[in-house]
């Protein structure tokens, strides 16, 4: 049972211990397919390569996915194939990924498959902590705090204001229960003083129409889904939600400009292979994919896509899983949200 010490266990060992993901051992264990034995010894990968994705092709997981397949397939001698799994939030593919066993299906997923997925329902067929070895980032991005057209104020303090001001009578929209969207907006309510009541919808497009017919006043959305209302004067943003200023939005300031603190939240997609992956094929994996997500052109395509390009280490990546699950597996805990997807 997920408890709330747990939770608070999991966040310290982010925060003072290497990740168990970054324990792994480097020698191959006793019984190995060929497929993983030729891995254990560097001969990877001997086959073309399956990315898994868990969403429609052109959804911004897809583009990403698309825009490393080629540059990946170069670098490492055998054809990249896209191949997408839509269900569940994507957790349809991720459980593919965890139980695959030819050595050579991996998966791009997005923040909530490898953190919280079963957090919300426990009856997620796999554990994100145990059942993957992170590979490294592909992409990040911000939401963007937007209030509908028809809030009082212009600058992110005056906006916060009236957020304020509307109470429980407030609504906020989300692409649906536990997505990053509901639990960023539940975040925010505990770290302010607003407190508009959650309304979901199926889709983030679904909730900018209700913002524009006015039923909702307040939403988390990515960049570019809400940047052209913003630049009609359709909507209004107050901020986004990364550290620092995002190149997908460069003109809008961050959350803590509005003096908003303890707020940080992104969205991401990464690699990540099954748990039985040996090292030198990950560690061969993610040098492919720190030279592709660094050129010039993929980060064009990404950036094209709605990511910010960004890659990393296996242990860069465990450490963002482990912080995010404790972050916001709290919510999920005080709120005691539940998802079926």
């Amino acid at each position: 049972m997920i408890t709330k010490r747990r939770l608070l266990q999991s966040l310290a060992v982010s925060l003072c211990a290497p990740a168990a993901w970054a324990q792994q051992t480097s020698s191959p264990p006793a019984r190995l397919g060929r497929a993983s034995a030729a891995a254990a010894t560097g001969a990877w990968p001997t086959q073309p390569l399956r990315i898994l994705v868990g969403f429609p092709a052109g959804a911004s997981p897809d583009l990403a996915a698309r825009a490393i397949a080629e540059p990946l397939s170069k670098l490492l001698g055998q054809p990249v194939v896209v191949e997408n799994k839509p269900g569940a939030s994507g957790n349809l593919a991720a459980d593919q990924v965890a139980k695959a066993q030819d050595g050579h299906t991996i998966g791009a997923l997005i923040n909530g498959n490898l953190t919280i997925a079963k957090l919300l329902n426990p009856a997620t067929p796999f554990d994100p902590e145990k059942d993957f070895a992170p590979v490294g980032l592909i992409g990040t991005a911000p939401l963007v705090l937007a209030a509908s057209g028809d809030a009082a104020g212009n600058t992110p303090a005056e906006l916060l204001l009236w957020a304020r001001n509307l109470g429980e009578k407030g609504k906020y929209g989300s692409p649906g229960v536990g997505t990053v969207g509901h639990l960023g907006m539940e975040l925010l309510r505990a770290r302010t003083s607003i407190a508009p009541q959650h309304v979901p919808f199926t889709g983030n497009p679904q909730v900018i129409a209700a913002m524009l017919a006015g039923q909702i006043q307040l939403a988390l959305l990515p960049p570019g889904l809400a940047r052209p209302h913003v630049v009609s004067g359709k909507l209004k943003a107050i901020g986004v939600t990364s550290p620092q200023r995002s190149p997908l939005f460069q003109e809008l300031p961050t959350l803590r400009e509005a003096d908003v603190r303890g707020f940080d939240l992104e969205i991401w997609t990464a690699l990540a292979a099954p748990a039985s992956l040996p090292r030198p094929a990950i560690a061969r994996l993610n040098a492919a994919l720190g030279e592709v997500v660094a050129s010039p052109e993929v980060q064009a395509q990404l950036l094209k896509a709605g990511w910010q390009g960004e890659a990393g280490t296996p242990q860069s990546l465990a450490y963002r899983m482990r912080s995010d699950t404790a972050q916001l597996g709290g919510v999920i805990m005080m709120r005691g949200i539940r998802s079926e997807a």
